[in-house]
């Protein structure tokens, strides 16, 4: 395997002489244009269909054009920077230029993420990268160790979740551009966070999507939500499968990125001998052998198949971890939640305690929504292999409403549900806001220029919904008061109820760092036992002699039972219904063997033996 570094685009050699090269196998001629004084440079036609260039008449910051048989004027579809737009002029970056001073950190073991996810967007007030550092002292309180930021691959307009990014390889400007991204992870690391990254390589957004001007990006052998799939495995697939490993690699050398979450790799279509997930995987397995620094690979995945998660010298495709959105709806549905839509296949607190005992709720059963058997099980992958999470930006911007959980469950429940997260042998994540209860929504928004696109995402938001809503409009994702409030309202955090949330979240992290019952993340010490009548779940785990024991009433009720026999006394950890936490009753600080306990409705307590 060859000498990690990027190749594609535009980039500077250690002796000052920049380097370009382009994949066009259907041009006739490529040329690159300086547009100060309107230069063009002509191009070198190479093998397979790429176009190389070495010329000093380039420096750090200029703009450019890619010019394909001397009358089409494009973007660079490898472009590092699109100051102007995604329709404009490409600009050349100098990614070795930043001066690192995080020599020192080291990446978290995935055992120990705690995972913030967020919007650049909608996180601060300003919406910027640099923003984001005037938090991490917050977050670092919070207990967080891993921030996860939202796509930032350059979009039209300033408005976006980030999915419908088509620079791959671009930061988005109005967040600061990729010197402002470098700074804002190096910051991160001298505080002790670790930075995941989401990236999409399942699909490129609509608005300056000009890869098809290039060559065969797509391919119409295979369909997805989006459109024709990204070309994996069809003629002229190797240098786009090459493009992508570029990408993670970039992310990780020149970014120094600790983890990358690969956006819904169920709709990456490839049936070549070799996945493109399992190829990344080789190349970051030799970028860390090379840099000595860890990174993680970490998937959306919605096919619970290990296949994605084993390890590539078992036949699979390498991934680290998964997030597993069927706890979230298992959980959500155990609260009280809806039922339609794909909820429908969930039935509460039985399919809580399966997910807690075998990750996957469905491993092979039949699956009422998708209309067949589903997923294989799970049995020898470990804890750090999955996250978990009772919200995120998915969960919450796909209900017509963008509503969080604080604006549809109790402010007792929202304490269980968070408890039941934080305490599950499985990576924890949080949504940006939860920690405090906001009740501002996360909806969708976009900023398309182009009506008739505009129109079409009005339209297909609206068709989204028929199987959750039957009443109500959804918001203009156009229009920018969906983006206003959807952002954080910061002022709430030390107010109220916010304020006893944030307390009880702190609390939460802190008992998940320290104790090594909590922390350890050996599923065959975890067993979880539901009572459907009284709506009661009891989660055990023991590690090394210490022994934990989680009692969850998710029923309006108080409901009565017993602890597991020991010869030792309980010693409460944490009960969410206590009055520090804004409860209604506080529960005796300890226990004795078989001692009869009284939950408090919609409650947890947690017990270890002292």
């Amino acid at each position: 395997m060859e000498t990690v570094k990027r190749t594609i685009g535009v980039n500077i050699d250690p002796d000052g002489e920049f380097n370009a090269l382009i994949w066009a196998p259907n041009a006739g001629r490529v040329s690159l244009r300086v547009c100060a004084g309107r230069i063009d440079l002509p191009m070198q036609k190479q093998d397979y269909g790429y176009w190389a260039l070495k010329t000093d008449q380039l420096k750090d910051g200029d703009l450019y054009r890619i010019v394909l048989d001397d009358d089409k004027f494009l973007p660079d579809p490898s472009s590092l920077s699109q100051p102007k737009g995604v329709h404009e002029a490409s600009q050349v970056i100098d990614l070795n230029a930043f001066a690192w001073t995080d020599e020192h950190w080291k990446n978290w073991h995935l055992n120990e993420y705690i995972i913030y996810e967020l919007h650049t967007g909608t996180f601060t007030p300003e919406g910027t990268f640099e923003a984001i550092e005037g938090k991490l002292d917050y977050l670092k309180n919070l207990g967080i160790t891993a921030i996860e930021i939202m796509p930032v691959a350059q979009f039209a307009g300033e408005r976006n979740w980030g999915y419908d990014g088509v620079y791959p390889f671009a930061v988005q400007s109005s967040y600061g551009g990729p010197k402002a991204l470098q700074h804002l992870v190096n910051t991160c690391h001298q505080k002790g966070i670790a930075v995941v990254l989401d990236v999409v390589y399942n699909h490129i957004g609509p608005e300056g999507n000009y890869f098809s001007e290039y060559g065969p990006y797509f391919t119409d052998k295979y369909n997805t939500p989006w459109g024709n799939a990204i070309n994996f495995d069809d003629a002229w697939c190797d240098a786009v499968r090459q493009y992508y490993i570029e990408n993670a690699l970039m992310w990780f050398r020149d970014f120094h990125i600790d983890a990358l979450r690969l956006d819904a790799v169920h709709a990456i279509k490839d049936f070549s001998p070799q996945h493109i997930l399992a190829e990344i995987k080789e190349h970051v397995d030799h970028l860390i052998k090379e840099t000595g620094r860890p990174h993680h690979l970490i998937i959306e995945c919605d096919l619970n198949d290990t296949r994605y998660i084993n390890p590539l010298d078992k036949a699979g495709f390498g991934m680290d971890a998964q997030w597993i959105d069927e706890f979230h709806h298992a959980l959500r549905v155990t609260a009280g939640g809806e039922r339609d839509g794909y909820y429908e296949d969930f039935h509460g607190i039985e399919h809580l305690a399966k997910t807690y005992n075998d990750a996957y709720v469905y491993d092979g059963q039949y699956s009422a929504h998708r209309h067949k058997n589903f997923g294989v099980k799970a049995t020898d992958n470990p804890g750090n292999q999955f996250i978990v999470f009772s919200q995120n930006h998915d969960q919450i911007g796909n209900r017509m409403l963008g509503e969080r959980s604080s604006q549809l469950f109790s402010f007792e429940m929202q304490k269980l549900m968070a408890a039941a997260t934080l305490i599950a042998p499985f990576i924890p994540m949080l949504f940006m806001g939860e920690e405090w209860g906001e009740p501002n929504p996360f909806q969708y928004f976009v900023s398309h220029t182009d009506p008739e696109l505009a129109e079409a995402v009005r339209k297909g938001r609206k068709a989204e919904f028929a199987a959750f809503h039957a009443e109500g409009e959804a918001p203009d994702p156009m229009d920018e008061q969906t983006f206003i409030q959807s952002k954080l309202q910061w002022q709430l955090k030390d107010k109220g109820q916010h304020q006893t949330m944030f307390a009880y979240y702190k609390k939460l992290i802190k008992l998940r760092q320290y104790l090594p019952v909590i922390h350890n993340l050996n599923r065959n010490q975890v067993k979880a036992d539901a009572d459907k009548d009284k709506q009661m779940l009891t989660l055990q785990r023991w590690y090394q002699g210490d022994y934990l024991v989680a009692l969850m009433n998710f029923s309006n009720t108080v409901q009565q039972t017993t602890l597991p026999h020991t010869d030792k006394k309980w010693i409460k950890q944490l009960d969410s219904a206590d009055p520090e936490w804004g409860g209604p009753k506080e529960s005796p600080n300890s226990f004795l063997s078989e001692a009869i306990i009284e939950l408090q409705p919609q409650a947890v307590i947690i017990y270890c033996i002292g």
